[in-house]
């Protein structure tokens, strides 16, 4: 039997390699925890859902001067108020999907089926749109006009069904709305802040009754591993995309679906 620190590990792991690369998530913690019974029960949902605020420590770690300094002047600058009010925009529909259908999207689309034919159409769709002539006229991504900002957000939306991938949907609505590739994934990683962050608190509020201090040590070890992860996919993925777009992340994605399609077909 594998243990729950080994488990917390290697979710924590997954995590950090795959929350802001355009791949899915929570579609490969599915997908592990369906293949390799890494985790069972209500607690090992929620788990994945909390060890999510590691990533996000790791994305403030990173564009900590930058976060700084748009905090301190969005009382005084207007470019940094409209960048603070353009995350909030975009984070809005999903704030707004997320209780009116979450209920529904958790008990109906919450499948391993799901999850491989998504990450397989949603493959095919990051590569049409990397392979597509851009001529990409945003180049910052805290300067995307307000109504982009609401574009991607609802792109975002997308998301919720497992296999999609948040960043991927969010870098796919900023490219075909003329940002750079760079400019794409950076704001994919600002708007993960907000919403990650939302989706812990509820999570951590409705299942606060479960935490026992066993289960606080488990996430804590997965917290860490996905932090520490995460920092070095995220450094490793702007340099890596900037020179060679998202082919191989696209590739991956359908490999993943295909090879689980093959192992549902065959009963696992």
């Amino acid at each position: 039997m594998m243990s729950d620190a080994l488990r917390a590990v290697i979710l924590g792991i997954i995590e950090g390699v795959t929350e802001f690369l355009p791949v899915s998530s929570t579609g490969h913690l599915l997908l592990a925890e369906r293949f390799f019974n890494l985790g069972e029960g209500s607690f090992w949902n929620s788990f994945t859902v909390l060890i999510q605020l590691g990533a996000i420590l790791a994305i403030l770690v990173i564009y900590f001067g930058k976060l700084w300094r748009i905090a301190l002047g969005m009382f005084s600058n207007p470019d940094d108020r409209r960048f603070v009010i353009g995350v909030l925009v975009a984070f809005l529909p999903a704030v707004v999907i997320g209780l009116a259908a979450g209920k529904y999207i958790k008990e109906v689309l919450f499948n391993p089926w799901v999850v491989c034919f998504s990450l397989i159409v949603g493959g095919a769709i990051l590569l049409w749109v990397d392979q597509l002539d851009h001529k990409p006229h945003e180049h910052d991504a805290t300067k995307f006009p307000l109504l982009m900002y609401l574009y991607i957000g609802i792109a975002q939306c997308f998301a919720m069904i497992p296999g999609v991938s948040r960043s991927g949907a969010s870098i796919v609505a900023a490219m075909l709305l003329g940002a750079d590739k760079r400019a794409a994934a950076e704001f994919s990683f600002f708007l993960a802040i907000p919403t990650m962050v939302g989706a812990f608190a509820y999570d951590f509020y409705k299942n606060r009754a479960e935490m026992t201090s066993d289960h606080l040590g488990i996430i804590a070890i997965g917290f860490v591993v996905s932090f520490i992860t995460a920092i070095i996919v995220v450094k490793t993925f702007l340099s890596y995309v900037t020179r060679h777009g998202f082919a191989v992340f696209a590739w991956w994605r359908v490999i993943v679906g295909t090879l689980g399609l093959i192992a549902l077909a065959m009963g696992r």
